[in-house]
């Protein structure tokens, strides 16, 4: 690589002038620089409580891969630029970015109080630290005309989810104590954690249960108890979460195959139209105005839910287990406002 000036001895570690040093440890150091007062290597080290080896390798850095015009002054005993230099290259950002990412920190609010908070602020001080000096946006006004809204917070023990977290993170098989949904009893497992997520809002562990010899799906928030087993596990290669939920409606899958058809009344068919609810799904226009679709499922307890909750303005169509299940769940609520 072809070099203008000498920046001093080149360091000799085996980290090389290649390996990328933290971009906030170089800003420091372009500030210092652009600010006149000629900094040299030693000066630099104290400040930032590192080698002055480290120091020369961001300056390194600098100098050939972000094209800054450094060079040692003899006269001044410190660093200088050769030219003018407007901002730190490390960062160039479009309003449109900058918008995307203010809407990416507001959409990462719900996780305010959650064991990600602390990762996540950091991060994003990080990147702000990172911006030009000058950034040609009202940000105040931007910030006022955008928001995220979660109607309904799941209610998390944090340390259980951040134990699945670094247990699915380190590949740490766990035993837990699991209440299954509408159960009293707590049954002891042992689990190997292979993925959580968060879906709709909700957080799902997908784990492969030693009593059940197969993957089973858990909801921390019924996690009552637990603890690292103290041994290791290899997540299968083949393993994907797409390929687990591919058929399902939310987080259930079956192991049955079910076209599934719902009429929508016109006055709910616009709010259907707004969205995709599933990657299978085919919608039908119909001359009143609304609307069939078409799902292909492998189970039906979260679409029948689903249905429900139009309150009337969806009739399921078929198949005939989803119409019965519909036709009952109604009846029951039925009985229930007579009583």
């Amino acid at each position: 690589m072809k070099r203008s000036r000498s920046l001093g001895p080149e360091p000799s570690d085996s980290s090389g002038v290649h390996a990328r040093p933290p971009m906030e440890r170089m800003l420091h150091i372009h500030r210092a620089i652009q600010s006149g007062c000629h900094p040299n290597a030693s000066q630099l080290a104290t400040q930032l409580q590192v080698s002055t080896k480290c120091i020369q390798r961001d300056l390194l850095f600098m100098r050939d891969r972000l094209g800054l015009p450094i060079a040692y002054q003899a006269s001044k005993f410190g660093y200088s630029y050769t030219e003018a230099v407007s901002s730190f290259p490390s960062f160039q950002v479009t309003e449109g970015e900058l918008f995307a990412l203010l809407a990416a920190e507001k959409a990462l609010q719900q996780y305010r109080g959650t064991p990600f908070e602390r990762a996540l602020v950091s991060a994003f001080k990080k990147i702000a630290r990172s911006l030009p000096d000058t950034v040609s946006i009202h940000w105040a006004d931007w910030d006022a005309t955008l928001s995220f809204r979660t109607t309904a917070e799941p209610v998390l023990n944090l340390q259980v989810l951040e134990l699945l977290a670094r247990a699915a993170a380190e590949q740490q098989q766990l035993s837990i104590a699991y209440r299954k949904p509408g159960g009293k009893n707590v049954e002891d497992r042992v689990v190997d954690p292979y993925h959580l997520t968060n879906v709709n809002g909700e957080w799902f562990l997908f784990a492969y249960c030693h009593l059940r010899k197969s993957i089973r799906t858990f909801a921390p928030a019924r996690i009552m108890a637990l603890k690292l087993s103290g041994e290791r596990f290899q997540r299968p290669a083949g393993f994907s979460l797409e390929r687990e939920l591919k058929d399902s409606f939310g987080i259930l899958s079956g192991d049955k195959d079910f076209l599934v058809r719902i009429r929508f009344s016109h006055t709910v068919s616009d709010y259907v139209r707004e969205k995709r609810w599933h990657a299978s799904q085919k919608v039908t226009e119909l001359e009143d105005g609304g609307v069939e679709v078409d799902l292909q499922l492998s189970s039906l307890i979260e679409v029948q839910r689903w249905v429900l909750g139009w309150g009337g303005k969806a009739i399921p169509l078929s198949p005939a287990e989803l119409v019965e299940g519909v036709r009952n769940a109604a009846r029951d609520m039925l009985n229930l406002t007579q009583q």
